[in-house]
């Protein structure tokens, strides 16, 4: 019995290490899908990993213009919230240069301007390094944040030290990017849902609203000798023109959507539609966030997938479909992907047939193209591709 007991208590003790160790993961995966929680996580780390006495991030709020916000080690709040343009200070040469810049004592380095002298020396700050951070964002690389280190006594920072530094910092570009995409994929979700509702408000209430609208005006004509009844029939409708007016504009609000939400959000739609009518599951992934489209584009590529799905429910015998979306050469590409084994539908071929190659015309008038190959293994992979607004291929 006694044997028994320790071993389910040992039993005990490796579950709950376990269960330390996936909460331990599961804060770590958060914190990197949260932007926030990922910028000033970095500032912590740049203390701990790069051994300074100071680490702070300035993030890009508009092109050439970045602001420091997150701070770790500091003693003052003089540098918190300080605007940093390109060009000025240590950040300021990051930004100009896209490159690590490092001195030996900030305030006596002639390699750098100094409007910020007086936020430094209050800060009580000497030897300083920085790098960019950057990221992907609409299929360019680009710096979204500056990584600080900082000594409070003059040092000099060597290539170890640097290293240490772009290691975090290609470590936070990451995860930024991740933050993106997750902030992008709720985004859409909640778009999906509004117009959900939007839809369903629509079908329901605003057809009873209607329905009671007729009848009240029916009920009009039968009771013209009673003009107390009158009086109330005329307050009842006019309640319900109030009401339908309230409803007209919440519809309004639910189908607000910007640009860039409205494309992931059609697409994902075209993609449960599917689903739902022929049983193939059929999933929608954003492999980035995208530069917003012109309405014309925008139409193309959701046209497109509904041609590509509408090809896959008729002909291809697949077993799943997969639609993405990716920014591609400065450019915006969708991809219709179904593993199935039937032939391909006679206008597959772009310029053979009438779907297709209606839409290869459209894509070619704005720069753009669309085409259809038959995959090694079974299956058809149907690519779009048009470029971003004021730009032609």
């Amino acid at each position: 019995m006694t044997a028994k007991r320790h071993v389910a208590k040992e039993r005990a003790v490796e579950q709950a290490t376990a269960l330390d160790g996936l909460m331990r993961e599961r804060e770590e995966l958060l914190g990197t899908l949260d932007r926030v929680a990922a910028l000033h996580s970095t500032a912590r780390l740049i203390r701990q990993s790069v051994g300074v006495h100071a680490g702070f991030v300035a993030e890009l709020d508009s092109p050439g213009h970045a602001v420091v916000r997150w701070l770790a080690g500091n003693r003052t709040d003089s540098l918190r919230d300080l605007a940093v343009p390109a060009g000025q200070g240590i950040g300021g040469r990051v930004l100009a240069l896209g490159k690590p810049v490092r001195v030996t004592d900030y305030l006596s380095a002639p390699t750098i301007t100094h409007q910020f002298d007086a936020q430094v020396r209050g800060e009580g700050l000497a030897a300083m390094l920085a790098v960019p951070i950057f990221s992907r964002v609409g299929g360019k690389v680009e710096t979204v944040a500056i990584a600080y280190a900082a000594m409070r006594e003059s040092a000099d920072f060597g290539d170890d030290a640097v290293k240490r530094l772009e290691v975090i910092a290609e470590n936070t570009g990451t995860a930024l990017r991740l933050a993106g995409l997750a902030e992008s994929t709720r985004d859409n979700a909640v778009s999906a849902e509004r117009q959900r509702m939007q839809s369903a408000l629509h079908d329901s209430v605003g057809a009873l609203l209607f329905s009671i609208g007729v009848q009240v005006r029916n009920l009009h004509e039968d009771i013209s000798d009673n003009p107390g009844l009158e009086c109330r029939l005329r307050r009842l409708e006019g309640d319900v023109s109030a009401a339908s007016s309230a409803l007209r504009e919440s519809l309004l609000a639910l189908a607000e959507s910007s640009p860039e939400r409205a494309l992931p959000v059609e697409l994902a739609e075209h993609c449960r539609s599917f689903h739902a009518r022929c049983g193939v599951p059929a999933r929608f992934v954003q492999l980035a966030p995208v530069r917003p489209l012109d309405a014309e584009r925008t139409a193309l590529l959701i046209a497109v997938v509904r041609e590509g799905l509408l090809n896959v429910e008729k002909h291809a015998h697949a077993m799943s479909v997969v639609v993405s979306l990716s920014p591609q050469d400065d450019g915006v590409q969708v991809v219709v992907a179904d593993d199935g084994t039937g032939d391909p539908p006679e206008d597959a071929t772009p310029g053979t047939g009438m779907g297709l190659r209606a839409l290869v015309e459209r894509a070619a008038r704005l720069g753009g193209r669309v085409s259809v190959v038959r995959d090694e293994e079974d299956g058809c992979t149907l690519r779009a591709w048009v470029p971003g607004v004021g730009r032609q291929a």
